[in-house]
Order: C-alpha cells, then structure tokens, then sequence
C-alpha cells in the first residue's frame, strides 16, 4: 500500500484507460453481473457502453442490494452558503475569481439567521460551503462557525477548499463529522485547463486530500467528479480506484459518492461531454454493485421526475429546499447562485413524496453521543 493515492493514481494512464471501459463486451457485463463480489475490470464493464441493453437487471440488482443494506431510509441535508469568495479561476464556477459579482461572507449574527430558518425546515444536518479564500475563509473563521452551530445540528459536514492534516485535526474535535472533497476530473491535464489560477490548481494537492482526511480519522468523507469535464466512464473509473484504496488504507472512515452534473451559472460553461438521465442511472448502479456499502446521494441539481424516479435504485440522501448563495435562506435571498437548482421543493414536499413511496425521511444519522470516550 502506498503512502498517498498518488503514487497509485500515477501507474494508470487516462487513454489506456478510458480504452479498456469501452472495449468491454457483453460478455464481460454478464460475467460481472454474475460474480458476488465485483472486481474493478467488473466496475469498468457495468459503465461500459456494452452494459446499457443490462441497465433492467443492473437496476433490480441494485435495488436488493440497496434495501437489504440501507432498508427503506432516506437521509435528508441541506447546504448552508456560508461565503462567495474565491481566489481561484474555475471555468464552471459561479463563484469564479473573475466573475465581477458582489462578494459575501455571513458575519456569525447572519449565520444564525440562516440557521433558524434550517431548524424550521426540520434539519437536524447541515452541509457547510464556501469559495476557496484562505485569507477570509480559513481555519479560524471554521473554528467559531462549529462552535456556533454545534448546539444546533447533530451532523455538520463541510464542502470548502482543501485544508492541511492538522487544521482538520483542529476541527474534528469541534464537531467536524463529515469532509465532501470532490476532485472535479482525474484528467490531469484537463485539470489545468478548468482551474488555472489559484491554490486548486495544484491537481497533487487536491488528489492527496482524502488521505489527509484519513489520516486525520475523519468520521466520513465523500468523493465524486463534475460530470460533465471529461468523459464520465473513465472519471468513475478513477473515482472507484480511489474509493477502493481509501477503504483499504483508511478502513474507519464511512465514504459516501456523489453525481453532480455540470449545471448552468452566471458567464457558464457547456459540458464537454453530455451524460444522459439513463447513463447517470447506469452509473448509480454501477456503483452499488461495486460497492454495497458506500452511500449515494443525490442533490437539488437534478430534476423532479429524475430524483422521484432514481429512489429505491442505490441513493441512499438527498438534499431538499437548498439555496446556493450565501445567505440565501433568509439574510439575501436574490444574492449569486453557485449553480442554478433543478427541484425547488421544500423538505416538507420531499418527506410527503418520500412516504407516498413507503420511505422514511431520516433528518439525522449520527451523534456525537454515540462516540465512545
């Protein structure tokens, strides 16, 4: 086992890769359909082109998979936008460096403001967001925003720049349960191209956080692309080799993966590559297949009929009534958008749909409490 992911990452080339996804037969689908438990060659199978005509039987599998593992529970959150600034240039990003916006960053009395309207909705778990400015968004400004909203959430997870072991070690203890660090793309040199100014350039850097999340015994960290930058079977692919060393090196952390698709912003970027509602759902599945234990989520991105439909086939949370602007819920509603929404949907509307389905709305899935000292 190598010391970081990199060391791993750098034996794989993208186009052999990306090759061997698409050189996959039917056979190879079947054979991976059958096994009992999935190798990688079996992952690159199921998101292979060849696996589409499959995609009735993949969906059953994951389905059985999915309820005797999670049972019929639904874990609802919700993000909190708590800043808009960002020193880097990131070609699909609202909150880019070169987009001429206004900037905004909640003071701790807006903050709480925002939080009495989450606490009205009913949410008990809190996803906390901000550009990537380390001179105004930094540890110590992470440190009193935990310490303001630990009486008020039982789980608070985090999506912000990448920080160093050590700060993390300084926010864990603070009530830091769960870190969402998405890679974006593998393709290296893509990579550059989106993000060619500012700390996230550094494509190493970004590659190499979840093992310092590791080693700093995160509760819970989650991965995942921008689908949408490169080609998605061969993004997956990388995404799932990540995810089967982590679990390997850093075996008490619980993982969770997402599917954000690339959504219009102010000044946007049209995806390079275009994936469909039935590729994401052949995605999904792939993934449980591969993966019985990992969660899924699904947020606000996708449309009505597409999350009413995907329920029951792996997503294990979702996100309801979510705002992508700092101070969105109550302090300036009308503030930039990081992205546009697709299910405007209160969480109310969300528990009703998910009950109509036979499923449960679970506002929490931890507690500090349960920790022993």
């Amino acid at each position: 086992m190598t010391d970081n992911f990199t060391a791993l990452f750098n034996t794989y080339s993208w186009e052999e890769t990306r090759q061997s996804i698409y050189d996959k037969t039917a056979l190879d689908v079947e054979h991976a359909l059958g096994n009992n438990r999935r190798t990688l060659e079996d992952f690159k199978a199921l998101i292979s082109p060849a696996a589409a005509p499959y995609l009735e039987q993949m969906a059953q599998l994951s389905r059985q998979i999915t309820l005797r593992r999670f049972g019929k529970v639904m874990q609802l959150y919700v993000p909190l936008y708590l800043s808009n600034e960002c020193n880097n240039i990131c070609t699909y990003c609202g909150f880019s460096l070169d987009n001429k916006v206004r900037r905004k960053t909640l003071s701790p009395m807006e903050i709480m403001q925002e939080v009495a309207v989450l606490k009205e909705m009913g949410y008990d778990h809190v996803l906390l967001v901000t550009g990537e400015a380390n001179q105004t968004v930094h540890t110590e400004y992470f440190k009193k925003v935990l310490e303001l909203l630990r009486p008020h959430f039982a789980l608070i997870s985090m999506e912000v720049q990448p920080l160093n072991k050590e700060d993390y070690e300084e926010l864990i203890p603070l009530g830091l349960n769960t870190v969402l660090v998405y890679q974006e793309t593998y393709h290296r040199e893509d990579y550059k191209k989106h993000h060619p100014k500012g700390k996230k350039s550094n494509f190493e850097y970004r590659l190499e956080t979840p093992d310092r999340l590791g080693k700093a015994e995160v509760h819970k960290m989650g991965l995942g692309v921008l689908i949408g930058l490169e080609d998605w079977r061969t993004d997956s692919f990388f995404t799932a080799l990540h995810l089967s060393y982590l679990e390997k090196k850093y075996w008490k952390t619980r993982y969770s993966l997402s599917f954000p698709r690339l959504r219009p912003f102010s000044g946007g970027l049209e995806p390079k590559v275009e994936m469909s509602d039935r590729e994401l759902v052949q995605l999904i599945c792939a993934y449980r297949l591969f993966n019985e234990e990992v969660e899924l989520s699904i947020s606000t991105r996708e449309s009505i009929v597409f999350r009413d439909h995907i329920i029951g086939l792996g997503i294990t949370s979702m996100s309801a009534g979510s705002k992508t602007n700092p101070g969105g819920y109550a302090v300036e509603p009308e503030s930039l958008e990081q992205f546009e929404i697709s299910d405007e949907r209160t969480p109310g509307e969300i528990e009703t749909m998910l009950k109509e389905k036979g499923y449960e709305a679970v506002w929490k899935d931890w507690d500090q409490g349960l920790v022993c000292k």
